[in-house]
């Protein structure tokens, strides 16, 4: 609804504007309400040619000749002001009002009077705030650029692989948090993750605009970590702080007060920081699961709704190899495609479990190829087991003899639906009441208590999702925090347009314009 509002009130300031300007520079004032024909006088009042036209016809590139048309608007009625025309860009449907109320600025045609030469600092400040402007409403509205920071997705996307993301596949989403530094995620640069880029004073709802689609299974989908809403400024999204509280208890984090129960060592987890949703780390996984639908996972395949689904074709699971005494594994694992993070942590856990096999993670069709090599003496997949003592899985509860390879059956909630509530599925939905839809939720001798109400039961105003890394050994996903709201989702990732392998300084030419969603 606000957003509605919001829209009506651009729409009709903007057209209130042009009313003032056209009667101000000699049309007549009904012209700007007649759609299209009001975009004709326009133009020629600003005194602009013809191709001008055309660009107004090419959907989302319209939108900068017409805030380049209200600069120009500007100074047809001789407002030359940099700051002015700072504003008019950034709001419009107000300026344009304000401006065709202004009874002290006469309009002078633009073909009848010579061009004014602009200093050059005054060229160089306009065109640095309309790139940055054109920049905001781009990554805000289209596409944003994305960098694989960790190897969860390998080897359908690796580290390095630098993604496309397009917000109009499943629509832009507006922003949240308006009072940030234009183009910053979270904090600032420089300053080691300590100062947030924003200010919270000012938090918007959740609105997201039509889009080309909606979001499918095994699409390759950017989104922001769900359980990012508190985090630590020491361990960002390397360990989330819930799964910190349930391990060391929340005084302790709270207090920077927690202690490895191994080694004894201090973890610093610097300071606590509640974020809003938009500036929550950006996190891409492979969705698995669609709202309304039951996911399972039965010795390391997949099954929606008691059905198996087809593995990505590059998704990587766990096996334990043995090597030949006469062979170097590390060149064999390098040749093979092994990451050199992968080996190193192989030779860490070689180390702690006192065994002489490598877990490496990889796709079954190379696990066979390492297996055919004469260095290789074994190959066997790597099955973790449950462990009914562990809250690690979610629903982060102890009980369930889950792990990440035999895991489930979870129902993932669609908007509209209704969930019963009781002792067993209450731990499933309680952060979605909670958290993700905002209500408080309280149990009291066994009854459970949604904004002061007793209820069994609760309507979802959201989808939700699934989502899993490719490298299903190695990814923290929903297997561990659950559920991915349909306000977290920020795009679709498209193509890969730049990869380089840090591994051998080299850039991977055979990456360029990859399918990023491929499967």
């Amino acid at each position: 609804m606000f957003y509605n509002i919001f829209l009506i009130i651009y729409l009709v300031g903007v057209i209130v504007g042009l009313w003032f300007v056209f009667g101000r520079a000699g049309e007549k004032p009904w012209k700007a309400v007649v759609p299209v024909y009001n975009i004709v006088v326009w133009i020629k009042i600003c005194g602009k040619k013809w191709q001008w036209y055309l660009y107004f016809l090419v959907p989302a590139i319209n939108i900068f000749p017409f805030l380049l048309m209200v600069v120009e608007t500007a100074r047809v009625f001789r407002r030359y002001n940099f700051w002015e025309q700072t504003f008019a860009v950034i709001f419009p449907w107000a300026y344009l009002p304000w401006l065709g109320l202004q009874k002290r600025s006469d309009y002078i045609d633009p073909r009848k009077e010579a061009p004014r030469k602009e200093k050059g600092l005054r060229d160089w400040a306009d065109a640095i705030i309309f790139a940055l402007v054109a920049a905001m409403i781009i990554r805000g509205l289209f596409v944003e650029l994305y960098n694989i920071p960790s190897s969860s997705m390998e080897k359908s996307l690796m580290v390095g692989d630098h993604v496309l993301v397009s917000k109009m596949d499943y629509g832009a989403k507006t922003t949240q948090t308006p009072l940030a530094v234009p183009l910053i995620h979270n904090v600032l640069p420089g300053t080691n993750g300590t100062v947030e880029s924003y200010l919270k004073w000012i938090q918007l709802p959740y609105h997201r605009y039509p889009g080309l689609g909606k979001v499918e299974r095994f699409d390759a989908v950017v989104f922001h970590y769900p359980d990012g809403d508190t985090m630590c400024t020491a361990l960002f999204s390397n360990r989330s702080y819930h799964d910190m509280v349930r391990e060391y208890g929340r005084e302790a984090v709270l207090q920077n007060r927690v202690f490895d129960s191994e080694t004894g060592e201090r973890i610093d987890v610097g300071k606590i920081r509640v974020r809003p949703v938009d500036k929550r780390e950006n996190f891409i996984k492979r969705c698995i699961g669609l709202p309304g639908e039951d996911v399972q996972i039965v010795d390391q395949q997949v099954l929606i709704n008691g059905q198996p689904i087809e593995n990505p074709s590059e998704a990587q699971f766990t096996y334990a190899v043995l090597f030949n005494p006469i062979a170097i594994p590390e060149r064999v694992l390098d040749q093979a495609g092994v990451s050199h993070e992968d080996i190193e942590r192989a030779h860490e856990q070689m180390y702690l479990n006192n065994t002489p096999y490598y877990i490496i993670p990889m796709s079954p069709a190379k696990a066979r190829k390492l297996a055919a090599k004469y260095e290789v003496m074994d190959v066997q997949p790597f099955i973790h087991p449950g462990d009914s003592t562990s809250d690690e899985l979610f629903p982060n509860v102890k009980g369930y003899n889950w792990s990440i390879d035999n895991y489930g059956p979870v129902h993932i909630p669609a908007r509209g639906e209704t969930l019963q509530l009781n002792d067993s599925t209450l731990p499933f939905y309680r952060r979605l009441i909670e958290v993700f839809e905002g209500n408080s939720l309280e149990v009291k001798d066994g009854r459970i208590f949604i904004n002061g109400q007793e209820t069994t039961e609760y309507t979802v105003k959201m989808n939700y999702y699934w989502m899993m890394g490719d490298n299903r050994h190695n990814s923290i996903d929903s297997r561990y925090w659950g559920f991915v709201p349909e306000d977290h989702v920020v795009g679709r990732a498209r193509f890969v347009y730049f990869s380089w392998d840090k591994d051998h300084g080299k850039v991977r030419w055979n990456r360029m314009f990859h399918n990023a969603s491929a499967k």
